[in-house]
């Protein structure tokens, strides 16, 4: 296809046909927080199918995200997921005999608890005679471990299913150079002492490079932050509605967090550590500090910076999720329907990021709504550009119509409605556990407002995509 965004920043000047068409509806979160206008609840229909089970989510936990480096770098990934479930045990008193699976999403594997899921599980005292396994789809792997949890509910296979993210940025894992690990593997291999001699005399001291993990795309070796630097260019995003964006979403965390919005976080006692009980990333700074800082991955020219972009996270998140029989019966009073839901693909090197655009018009098509009908928007924010861009696309009949199939925009979300407790941004982003916090976000936001209806949507590596509509609960 033609591609949208093969021009690099460096290319600017040739953007002008981009910036002119992307750029008619202004993106200064500033302005437009200025003018929101209070939306009214109203009644709306019901989300319920005809012969299909509901399903709900009674309760959703996470521990705090922690910048990488800090107070949960000594543990493993495995203790993060422990951790989370216990919360949700304690939160909920759920008996563990009644849960029927459980699934974990994460990213980058512990080669030690491969299946997470199941080393968390027994390590939080479930029974051994529970199922659990691991999922991974990069940034959307929580959002993979609910649906697949949809599915078990409504085919019948389970009543309860506990879905849940992981992640741990601390302590990656560094391999040694193939040339090295081939050369370990023959010596282990190696019967005789000549034969030993033979292979270590071929040893080169470059063979102890290690190979460094990196967020990159494997079929293009373009890294996530190199492709938010494009699609800010290509979509005409400009640094300083990026650094304006990404204030905005440390100072809506830091009022949530301030006011005791965020209860989805249970507390954590780290081993041989004081408890934490909030999240440590959220730093509000202002728009003339946030200037200074230098392009991060296109340089000198580009706009993304380490202020506008997510940090490494770690963190984990578990939800309770059942048919609503099961839940009646067992007393709970659930938080919120999980309706339809889709996944997306599109180009890895030029439409990366773009998962939430394409999903957005496909979920409220699937669930017959209309983005007037949304009261809550939780979208990931993966880059502050990536929002931005993503805004745009939506917001464009011409990007509709040549690259999506479709004969109109479906519109973006107004800011009122948007992200309004914060977003990744601020909070922090554990690739494996970020779903699960956008869903219980969601309800909660649901709860509170008194709206009926919200819209979860990512983007992830591969080019791939995640939307969901949740429906609040009758109180």
């Amino acid at each position: 296809m033609t591609t949208l965004l093969t021009y690099t920043l460096k290319n600017l000047p040739n953007l002008s046909k981009w910036a002119l068409r992307f750029s008619i509806r202004p993106l200064s979160c500033s302005s437009q927080l200025q003018t929101a206008q209070a939306t009214q609840t109203k009644t709306k229909k019901t989300l319920a199918k005809p012969n299909m089970k509901n399903i709900v989510v009674v309760e959703g936990v996470r521990i705090p995200f922690l910048l990488s480096g800090t107070s949960y770098k000594e543990l493993m990934p495995h203790d993060l997921a422990r951790a989370a479930l216990l919360g949700l045990l304690h939160r909920t008193n759920v008996p563990k005999e009644v849960i029927d699976y459980l699934i974990f999403g994460t990213v980058i594997q512990e080669v030690k608890t491969s299946n997470v899921a199941r080393e968390a599980a027994l390590g939080a005292g479930f029974s051994d005679k529970t199922p659990a396994h691991t999922v991974t789809m990069a940034c959307i792997s929580a959002n993979q471990a609910m649906t697949t949890g949809v599915g078990l509910i409504a085919s019948g296979q389970c009543d309860v299913v506990v879905a849940g993210g992981v992640e741990l940025m601390s302590d990656v894992p560094i391999r040694h150079s193939r040339k090295m690990r081939k050369m370990m593997l023959d010596l282990n291999k190696a019967k005789t002492v000549g034969q030993r001699l033979s292979l270590i005399s071929k040893f080169r001291f470059n063979f102890l490079a290690p190979e460094l993990p990196a967020v990159a795309e494997f079929s293009t070796s373009e890294t996530m932050g190199h492709s938010a630097d494009r699609l800010a260019a290509a979509f005409a995003v400009s640094r300083t509605e990026q650094d304006e964006y990404a204030l905005r979403s440390h100072r809506l965390a830091k009022k949530a967090q301030d006011e005791g919005l965020l209860s989805d976080i249970v507390p954590f006692k780290v081993p041989g550590k004081d408890t934490v009980t909030q999240d440590n990333g959220i730093r509000p700074s202002s728009l003339e500090q946030m200037a200074k800082l230098k392009p991060a991955f296109i340089k000198p020219y580009g706009t993304v910076t380490a202020a506008n972009s997510s940090f490494l996270t770690d963190g984990a998140s578990a939800m309770l999720i059942m048919s609503e029989e099961k839940a009646l019966a067992m007393g709970y009073k659930p938080k919120a329907y999980l309706r339809d839901f889709v996944y997306v693909s599109q180009d890895p090197k030029d439409q990366l990021l773009l998962g939430p655009a394409y999903a957005t018009p496909k979920v409220l098509e699937k669930a017959g709504l209309t983005m007037a009908d949304v009261d809550a928007f939780e979208f990931h924010e993966a880059f502050s550009g990536q929002i931005l861009a993503n805004f745009k696309a939506m917001d464009s009949d011409w990007f509709a119509q040549n690259y999506m199939g479709r004969k109109t925009k479906v519109g973006a979300p107004p800011l009122e409605k948007f992200n309004t407790w914060g977003g990744s941004l601020s909070l922090g982003h554990p690739f494996g556990a970020t779903g699960c916090r956008l869903v219980m976000a969601a309800a909660n936001r649901l709860r509170k407002d008194g709206g009926q209806y919200a819209l979860v949507a990512a983007c992830a590596a591969g080019g791939q995509g995640h939307a969901m509509i949740v429906e609040a609960y009758p109180k």
